[in-house]
């Protein structure tokens, strides 16, 4: 897989060889997260170019970290999934997430700020279950963003896959969420919370009241944020 060797038998070398390319352990944190298809991984990859996402998934299938089979829901396309060599990564990935959460200084962090994979984050991470037993459609706007990136929606049917859409899909929307991406980011994150953000006129809830009350139950927070605040 690797282009070059480090020439040495430890397995630290051996495994750096094949985990320390660029891009390789932030695309194994999507296939973890459960992303199997091309263009979903390219949704929480979206700074990395498809060319380069098709070589990475190459090497980890030659390095039996993944296996692709055909799609059984689209026709010529690919699944991805981790083999057991994989699934054993998970720990290692998670820890990476947790040193970087506890150790990276969160000002950097929120430098660094995404809409596409903030919304894909929380898309694939919302909690439904406070949500009422009916199609709930909720628009988040960053009115400082350009025009292509400014509104997305999430929309949560019961007992369907939660959809993400940049485009407005047309129905009713029940809650409107306004804010800066810095503040959402944050808020995601765990250095920030719903009520401080409404409290300082930072986030504004318009619509359904029951959604906007509970926004801090069905949101939840990134999962590295969720597992330091267990460990603690």
């Amino acid at each position: 897989m690797a282009q070059t060797t480090y020439g040495q038998f430890c397995p630290v070398a051996m495994a750096a060889e094949i985990l320390c390319t660029r891009w390789t352990v932030v695309l194994l944190r999507e296939l973890i997260a459960g992303s199997s298809r091309f263009n979903d991984l390219r949704r929480g990859l979206p700074r990395m170019s498809p060319a380069l996402l098709s070589q990475r998934l190459k090497e980890l299938e030659a390095s039996g970290i993944i296996h692709r089979r055909p799609s059984a829901r689209d026709a010529g396309a690919f699944d991805y999934r981790l083999t057991e060599a994989g699934r054993e990564l998970e720990p290692l990935v998670e820890a990476f997430g947790l040193w970087g959460h506890r150790w990276v200084d969160s000002e950097l962090s929120l430098q660094r700020l995404d809409a596409q994979l903030l919304m894909w984050d929380m898309r694939r991470n919302l909690d439904p279950r406070p949500l009422p037993a009916q199609r709930t459609v909720v628009q988040f706007r960053y009115p400082e963003l350009p025009a292509d990136r400014r509104a997305w929606w999430l929309m949560i049917e019961p007992g369907e896959e939660i959809d993400l859409c940049s485009v407005d899909p047309g129905f009713d929307v029940d809650l409107y969420v306004s804010t800066d991406l810095r503040t959402m980011t944050a808020i995601w994150m765990g250095h920030d919370t719903v009520a401080t953000a409404v409290d300082e006129d930072r986030l504004h809830l318009t619509g359904d009241r029951h959604l906007a009350a509970n926004m801090h139950r069905w949101l939840g927070l990134s999962p590295f944020a969720r597992a330091r605040q267990a460990a603690t």
